[in-house]
């Protein structure tokens, strides 16, 4: 798996998964909108680990080592 996400993408997703998984915290009470801060783990794994399957599919690189 080569890196794909890089920089400002990298933090933005890292950010963005920790706000959505913290909606499951928040939103507990709720009946069913607190299952929709788990998606906060796809952009936090992507993030962490420099790498998304997505944009190996459409072939983009934000990862300027890599380009």
């Amino acid at each position: 798996m080569k890196a794909n996400v890089g920089g400002a993408d990298r933090m933005l997703r890292i950010v963005a998964g920790i706000v959505l998984l913290a909606l499951v915290f928040i939103l507990k009470s709720e009946e069913s909108l607190w299952m929709w801060g788990f998606i906060g783990i796809v952009p936090l794994v992507t993030g962490l680990m420099k790498w998304c399957p997505l944009y190996t599919i459409i072939g983009l690189n934000s990862c300027p080592m890599n380009k």
